[in-house]
């Protein structure tokens, strides 16, 4: 039974702050919009919807994987593979039949089980989530197949390995009470609650979701996870849909057994689908789409840099980067962030990139250092 007690309790705690104006102040904002040279189209089709793709680098750091919908959300979703960790890509794919069959945004995670063997993870949403595993890099898979008597909206947003154990890891989706039962309804007022789902045998099975946090008197959602540098803290980042007030973020101390109360973070981590990942230097490349208020790139693709101490003091962070422009008020950036042994970031998503067109898969290369040059 979920903890609905705990999540009620959880419901009445979010700090209650106006929305913190765009990103100003002593935060360095750089544009790399026009840089085209730094771009790959990694899939465009005329007339067609191609979006929010997810990518995965393999252990060779060469391999990179990338799935996305044909659609907004939903739709059949396309695999394709770059061996040259990003640069080129080849065509699209086989995949499954029932991948054809796809409701909602597909997301692609490693897993490792406790005897060392290496799965590719698919999951797609609404009700109920499936779940689709390659045992050989991707080559062959799965069909879609329910993972439990439950769904949710953009499943799985983040997996976690889990310092409980080896094979261990924490799944992270949301939903707004339409999805989670066969027989859901939105709440009245309209409720989100974030749950979390683990696994303890490699990602091959997962636990019945509980609850991090649920209310309504903002919508957070979309759980973007990172773990502290020690290891011993993670975090969510929170889109919040409502457009009350700014992202938030909650903490947990215990390998998700209790979560913190959310809290707001300032504008310059405000947006929706953060996905991060450290750099060489310790220092945090943290995608999404800008949904600040007042901004100036608000609907586009942009990318915060900062440190694990920024998110917990509220720290509005170092720069923030307008990677690429969205001809659209809102529409695009369900990013992957991947980071390559000598530095490169490779980050993909899809949007509106060209005016009076469908939104495609876009892919662009930089290096903190050369942020750093531009920033002087």
């Amino acid at each position: 039974m979920l903890r609905a007690a705990f999540a009620a309790a959880l419901a009445t705690a979010v700090i209650a702050q106006s929305p913190a104006p765009a990103p100003s102040g002593g935060l360095r904002t750089l544009d790399l919009s026009a840089d085209t040279a730094r771009q790959v189209i990694v899939d465009r089709e005329p007339g067609q919807y191609l979006g929010h793709p997810t990518t995965v680098l393999l252990e060779d750091n060469r391999t990179m994987l990338v799935v996305y919908p044909k659609g907004h959300g939903r739709g059949a979703v396309v695999m394709k593979r770059s061996e040259d960790a990003g640069r080129t890509w080849s065509e699209r794919l086989p995949v499954p039949a029932s991948w054809a069959t796809s409701q909602e945004t597909p997301t692609l995670h490693r897993v490792v089980d406790g005897r060392g063997v290496k799965r590719l993870i698919l999951f797609s949403g609404l009700y109920p989530i499936r779940m689709s595993v390659s045992e050989d890099d991707g080559r062959t898979w799965s069909e879609l197949k329910p993972i439990g008597d439950f769904g949710g909206i953009v499943a799985m947003a983040s997996v976690v390995e889990a310092r409980t154990g080896p094979g261990h890891y924490l799944a992270f989706f949301h939903d707004d009470g339409r999805f989670f039962t066969a027989k859901g309804a939105p709440a009245t007022p309209p409720t989100f609650t974030v749950y979390q789902s683990r696994s303890t045998d490699g990602g091959l099975t997962w636990g019945r979701p509980t609850i991090v946090w649920s209310g309504h008197e903002v919508h957070l959602c979309e759980p973007g996870a990172i773990r502290s540098p020690d290891g011993k803290r993670l975090a969510l980042l929170l889109r919040e849909n409502s457009r009350r007030r700014n992202s938030h973020v909650v903490f947990s101390d215990d390998e998700g057994k209790t979560w913190s109360r959310p809290v707001e973070l300032p504008a310059s981590l405000t947006g929706d689908r953060h996905v991060g990942k450290y750099a060489s230097d310790g220092r945090l490349f943290i995608a999404f789409r800008d949904m600040a208020a007042n901004s100036p790139t608000q609907g586009d693709w942009v990318a915060w840099v900062g440190t694990w101490d920024d998110i917990v003091s509220g720290g509005e962070g170092q720069y923030r980067v307008r990677l690429a422009d969205n001809h659209n008020r809102w529409d695009s950036t369900y990013p992957g962030v991947e980071v390559l042994p000598d530095g490169t970031i490779v980050t993909t998503t899809y949007g509106h990139w060209t005016a009076g067109e469908q939104p495609y898969i876009l892919s662009v290369r930089l290096k903190l250092s050369e942020l750093d040059a531009m920033g002087r």
